[in-house]
C-alpha cells in the first residue's frame, strides 16, 4: 500500500542534506553581466557541473574547448547557441537552445540570451582549456 506524503518545494536549506540545487544563487545581485559558475566538481572522476546565466544579446567571439564535450542544458528562460565547425564566419551555425545537447571537442560555440537572461547547466571535464575567437562578426538576435 502506498504512503501518503506531502510534496514539498525544493529549497536549498531542505534540500541540503541530499544534495544541492542547481543554479546560480544571488544572480539577482550582479544585473547586466553574464555569471558562471561550478556546482559540484569531482576530480577523481574528472568532470564537473556548472551553472551559467546568459545575459549577453550580441557575441563577436566564439570559444573552444580541444580536451573536453560540453553539455548545455537549459534551465531557464530562451537562448541561441552558435556553433561552427572552422574558424570561418561562414560556417557559423545558429540553434535554439531549446533542448540539452552535447558539443563534441573542438567545437567553436557561444550561446545569448533572447529574452532578459537564460540560464544554462554545463556538464564537462574538471578542467577545461578554452581558446577563443573574435569572429569580426556581431552575432545576436538584430
Amino acid at each position: 500500500m502506498p504512503i501518503a506524503k506531502k510534496a514539498l518545494s525544493i529549497t536549498a536549506e531542505n534540500f541540503k542534506p541530499y544534495g544541492w540545487i542547481i543554479d546560480y544563487p544571488g544572480k539577482k545581485r550582479c544585473p547586466g553581466k553574464n555569471l558562471f559558475r561550478i556546482v559540484v566538481r569531482q576530480m577523481n572522476k574528472g568532470w564537473r557541473i556548472a551553472y551559467l546565466v546568459v545575459r549577453d544579446k550580441v557575441i563577436n567571439r566564439l570559444e573552444q574547448h580541444p580536451g573536453s564535450m560540453e553539455t548545455f542544458e537549459p534551465v531557464e528562460g530562451r537562448g541561441l547557441l552558435f556553433v561552427s565547425l572552422k574558424k570561418d564566419p561562414r560556417d557559423i551555425v545558429c540553434f535554439y537552445l531549446d533542448k540539452p545537447v552535447i558539443l563534441r571537442k573542438s567545437i567553436w560555440h557561444g550561446v545569448v540570451a533572447l529574452g532578459r537572461e537564460a540560464d544554462i547547466k554545463i556538464t564537462e571535464n574538471s578542467s577545461v582549456r578554452c581558446v577563443y575567437w573574435r569572429t569580426g562578426v556581431s552575432l545576436g538576435k538584430p
